[in-house]
């Protein structure tokens, strides 16, 4: 992948504020259509996103995006537990609302990513921007062919849809 591979899209969107927003998400242009067409659905289902700022506002760091639960998708890393690439260094998956959907880690007693989600950790939750099991945001994603992280058999990725599933 290029760096003009990747498209910064603009879009609008609820804040959990009950107003709508505008933010920016960078991802990959071959999937720009698809990306808009959800994000779209979600803006109608009136879903919450704290914040949407690309993770260059937080000088690429992935722990101080996720604190401050802004919705991101590009960022140049790779995966902590692998040392891959990430489905998000090639502008292919979305975390939404890090803080409400949080990474658990699969071993006894494993960290909740961000540190400030632990309220979070128990699912299905019914509060405003939880994502849960079959819900209008996976079923939005899974109309477009992304997986959800939520679904993962091992670790729990509540945040993270990608194109791959991965």
């Amino acid at each position: 992948m290029q760096p003009g591979d990747l498209r910064m899209i603009s879009m609008t969107y609820w804040g959990f504020d009950g107003s709508p927003h505008t933010g920016e998400l960078v991802v990959n242009r071959s999937v720009t259509d698809q990306v808009v067409s959800v994000f779209k659905q979600l803006y109608g289902h009136r879903f919450p996103i704290r914040q949407m700022q690309p993770v260059d506002v937080y000088k690429g760091s992935d722990d101080a995006s996720m604190t401050a639960d802004n919705t991101s998708a590009f960022n140049c890393r790779r995966v902590k537990t692998s040392g891959t690439w990430s489905q998000h260094a090639y502008g292919l998956a979305i975390d939404v609302n890090p803080r409400e959907n949080p990474f658990i880690h699969p071993y006894p007693g494993g960290t909740v990513e961000p540190a400030n989600a632990k309220d979070y950790v128990r699912r299905p939750l019914e509060r405003p921007g939880v994502i849960n099991p079959g819900d209008d945001v996976v079923s939005a994603f899974k109309k477009i062919g992304w997986g959800w992280g939520g679904s993962w058999s091992s670790e729990k990725d509540y945040q993270h849809f990608s194109q791959n599933g991965r």
